[in-house]
């Protein structure tokens, strides 16, 4: 039947799914883009002296990444559905290894930005089939768990990355960063040619591109879940632009204070992932969405009321209460992406792409849109008060726009054409 390839046997399911090495290399196929966009950074003063041009034209080598990151998880994700998730997630680390390769050999400013993003759209590619691989192999409510767990391991190498990338270009220059990134994607390819099956699950007759967009944006639980997480990470993209502003600027603090106060809200962000994945063999998906809710509107509520009493003036305050958020943050992260691509299952990579793209693609305007309201005002209330509001447009898609039954229905449809196509084949 076209479009349809059978699942795995349930013994190697399990097997697949029950082994950490796989774990592992969900971790690294979903960091080797974050890591390597976040290794460059510190090397940008450098590039800028090497190519003799202004530091604000290398910045491109990152923003340009950010898009080529978004628009791959678009593209990626369906793909994946229809061809299946080893040759796409192949495919595209094989044009990240190239492109990786162009970097050290970039001979002027243009070259290495285009290097740059054709990096991103390849290395992407593991950003969003992670997710989807995921959905394949655990049930509905392990796979917060499992996307929890990935994050956490994930963000301890992506904290390191800086350093690294620092470490390495004042060692060896600047494309000693690009020679690292290669070998380590280079592995990466290797292992999973080595080590990961095909996981993708039986289609529905007749679905392709359009057929699965449509029928997942007609979902409003699809929507509802994917909205919540968008807009969960908006917090975060939010702070991150308006933070450098308020406490450099207003607080009239060093940067590396900064950095320092900026570090506590990732350590926060992991910890409420390493309990998210201690809590979710215990509690249903929604339970854990819920309290992740709860707990970021009450921290953005607090943040909110410092600001307008006028003691938020001092890093403790801010960033001690952002902490709340961000643990919680975690907790609605990663159920409501397990959520959205639970809704159809046979287009979990297409969910997974049309999440991350939103996520990124607003991500971006949103950082620029906290930047100015760091920058731009004598206060912190701005910036609390549109994070509050995001944390309650946040809660808001699960009340309005998830309603209970809907997931379990489409599973059990899911579920029912697998039995059909099975007897079929």
């Amino acid at each position: 039947m076209h479009g349809v390839m059978g699942k795995l046997p349930p013994t190697a399911t399990k097997n697949v799914a029950a082994s950490k090495l796989t774990l592992l290399l969900l971790v690294a196929m979903t960091g080797v883009a974050p890591i390597s966009l976040y290794m460059l950074v510190p090397a940008l003063p450098k590039l800028a002296t090497a190519f003799g041009r202004d530091i604000s034209l290398t910045q491109m080598t990152v923003s340009l990444y950010m898009v080529g990151i978004a628009c791959s998880q678009l593209v990626m994700g369906p793909l994946s559905d229809r061809f299946g998730r080893r040759p796409v997630l192949l495919s595209g680390l094989a044009l990240m290894v190239v492109a990786s390769a162009a970097c050290i050999f970039a001979q002027n400013l243009p070259q290495l930005i285009i290097a740059r993003f054709l990096q991103a759209l390849g290395g992407a590619s593991g950003m969003v089939i992670s997710r989807a691989i995921i959905r394949d192999l655990y049930e509905r409510d392990q796979i917060g768990a499992k996307i929890s767990l990935v994050i956490a391991v994930m963000m301890i190498a992506q904290m390191l990355s800086p350093l690294t990338g620092g470490l390495v270009e004042t060692a060896f220059g600047w494309r000693a960063i690009f020679y690292l990134i290669t070998a380590a994607v280079l592995v990466t390819v290797i292992a999973i040619v080595l080590l990961l099956p095909e996981t993708r699950r039986g289609r529905l007759p007749g679905n392709g591109f359009r057929g699965d967009f449509g029928g997942l944006f007609k979902s409003r639980a699809f929507v509802g879940f994917m909205l919540c997480q968008v807009l969960a990470s908006q917090i975060i993209f939010a702070f991150a632009g308006g933070g450098p502003y308020i406490v450099v600027t207003q607080m009239s603090r060093t940067s590396a204070e900064y950095g320092a106060w900026f570090a506590t809200t990732g350590f926060a962000y992991l910890i409420g992932n390493l309990f998210c994945v201690r809590f979710a063999p215990r509690h249903s998906l929604e339970r854990l969405i819920w309290f992740g809710l709860a707990l970021q509107f009450a921290g953005s509520a607090l943040n909110l009321a410092w600001s307008i009493a006028g003691v938020n003036q001092a890093p403790s305050f801010l960033f001690g209460t952002q902490m709340i958020v961000m643990f919680a943050n975690a907790f609605v992260m990663s159920n409501s992406a397990a959520g959205a691509i639970s809704v159809r299952p046979d287009a979990a990579g297409t969910a997974s792409g049309a999440m991350g793209f939103l996520q990124m693609g607003i991500g971006s305007l949103v950082s620029q849109f906290g930047a100015y309201l760091g920058g731009h005002f004598a206060t912190t209330l701005p910036l609390t008060a549109f994070i509050f509001a995001l944390s309650l447009a946040c809660a808001s898609t699960m009340i309005f726009l998830v309603p209970r039954h809907a997931v379990i229905v489409s599973e059990e449809l899911m579920e029912k054409a697998e039995e059909e196509e099975s007897g079929m084949l």
